[in-house]
């Protein structure tokens, strides 16, 4: 597959128009390059309905062009029909990659982050690497629904549509005490370490449960349904919920919160709610370990199998959306202490590949890195 879209030029003098793609790009025959990348364009409305007649093909040096003629009547010139992506969590490790990433394929996103001087901080590098055009900043704060409101305002305003919603804010809901012990423990699941050592490696509270929940889920839901009207504009909207493993069902340890998330046909966002709402009143209550709740990273693997079950529901619910969540891999960033097995370019990868895919593509699914896997 093309992996750089600006090796795809769409230009247009009167009624021929002209598809150019790099030879070095994409290593097929001149027609299968030009077929495919049309193919490509239409399914990612990278183009206007061209009202395409007989295709001639020529192979000029190292760029393959195809011409078309068209009987719609605009004017020449580029014929390129932009994307628009938000990306939540964004000034730094994976976000920050997913934004490169997109802005690279010729993709305007919109960054954002909390704070606003990191954010700009962000901006700024990625504006001296070269994509100045294709990056702009905005202030988000997922818990505040007044933030995400204005977010949606700003994307209205300049955009009047979003294509690519991508909800990658998150907490860890813990503070790391000892890098060694939280990466064995991540590994296992907890499972290699005793009590005392997983108090060691990190500290659990109330408090960081409910902001672990309140940012991971609720943030990223409150976020997808104030961009809901905006992306309904979009010929070919996609949400990509970043995720993790530790939310896999099998994860959630407490049998009655398992059922829930397992029972598809009767799940909902109330059913959902109910399980948030009693494994917080069991965190306030010091029952969890009698209740059955995961004893390591409680509330991140609560709050992303949360989020995995909101993705099923709204796919169903928006069968015309790609939605689909993914678990990047054990990546090096802060919220792991930098104790991931992946670069922070190979985790955005895939959430990025996924935001790529075209209309036709399965929605309602859960990716662990590239890879369908079970929820």
């Amino acid at each position: 597959m093309l992996q750089d879209w600006r090796a795809v030029q769409v230009t247009r003098t009167g009624a021929l128009v002209q598809l150019r793609v790099q030879e070095h790009k994409w290593k097929k025959p001149a027609r299968g390059r030009i077929g495919e990348a049309l193919g490509l364009l239409y399914a990612l409305n990278w183009v206007h309905e061209l009202n395409l007649g007989p295709i001639e093909f020529e192979l000029d040096s190292k760029v393959v062009v195809g011409k078309f003629h068209s009987n719609n009547s605009d004017e020449a010139g580029r014929y390129y029909f932009a994307l628009y992506a938000v990306v939540t969590g964004a000034n730094k490790g994976i976000g920050f990659e997913i934004v490169r990433q997109l802005a690279s394929a010729g993709i305007k996103v919109v960054l954002t982050a909390r704070d606003e001087k990191r954010g700009l901080q962000a901006l700024e590098t990625l504006k001296a690497s070269g994509l100045s055009d294709f990056v702009v900043f905005h202030q988000l704060d997922v818990a505040d629904a007044s933030s995400v409101a204005s977010l949606a305002d700003f994307v209205k305003s300049q955009f009047g549509k979003l294509d690519i919603l991508v909800n990658n804010a998150g907490i860890s809901g813990i503070e790391i005490n000892d890098n060694d012990l939280f990466t064995s423990a991540i590994i296992t699941n907890g499972q290699a370490l005793s009590d005392d050592e997983l108090r060691t490696a990190m500290t659990q509270t109330h408090e960081l449960a409910k902001e672990c929940i309140q940012i991971n889920y609720l943030g990223a839901k409150t976020t997808f349904e104030y961009l809901l009207p905006l992306l309904q504009l979009s010929d070919s909207p996609r949400v990509v919920n970043v995720s993790s493993f530790l939310g896999k069902i099998e994860n959630v340890s407490n049998e009655w919160a398992k059922g829930v998330f397992s029972d598809v046909d009767n799940l909902t966002e109330e059913r959902i709610d109910e399980v948030i709402k009693e494994f917080i009143k069991d965190y306030e209550e010091g029952s969890l370990e009698s209740k059955g709740w995961p004893r390591f990273l409680a509330a991140y693997i609560v709050a992303k199998a949360s989020m995995n079950a909101y993705t099923r529901i709204i796919a169903k619910i928006y069968p015309s959306f790609c939605i689909n969540c993914v678990c990047p891999g054990y990546v090096k960033t802060d919220i792991t202490a930098n104790t991931g097995f992946f670069t922070v370019e190979e985790g955005a990868s895939n959430p990025v590949r996924i935001a790529l895919l075209s209309n036709s593509s399965p929605s309602g699914l859960f990716y662990f890195r590239n890879e369908v896997s079970s929820f």
